[in-house]
């Protein structure tokens, strides 16, 4: 699933960074991490990032809910085929819009738990 540049992989490289970060010792030593570099990437904002991905998929209920207003209306030019294929993209857009507030949300509620 990539949703504008967020992918969940990166969203699950990003997962096990914060679990590695709150099982560190407080007063230890810490590991030193090998970082590799990722390629040159153009710099997106995330909360512009999010915006974007909420208003395609509220497009795409938009657009879906009309073309079955229309079919239901008896619109001769939109096929039933049209209207369920347009729905079953607004649904799985809507749904990956969800696992993706789920897995923000609870990479908040781990950080707020962590130990200072």
């Amino acid at each position: 699933m990539n949703v504008n540049g967020i992918g969940s992989d990166r969203i699950e490289a990003m997962m096990a960074q914060l679990k590695a970060a709150s099982t560190r010792p407080a007063g230890g030593v810490v590991p030193s991490v090998k970082v590799t570099p990722e390629p040159a990437v153009a710099k997106v904002d995330f909360a512009d990032a999010l915006k974007n991905s909420i208003a395609q998929v509220s497009e795409a209920q938009k657009n879906a809910g009309e073309q079955g207003k229309a079919f239901t209306m008896g619109d001769d030019r939109v096929s039933l085929s049209d209207v369920m294929v347009s729905m079953q993209k607004a649904s799985i857009g809507f749904q990956a819009t969800v696992q993706v507030r789920n897995k923000l949300v609870s990479a908040y509620h781990e950080i707020m738990n962590m130990q200072v």
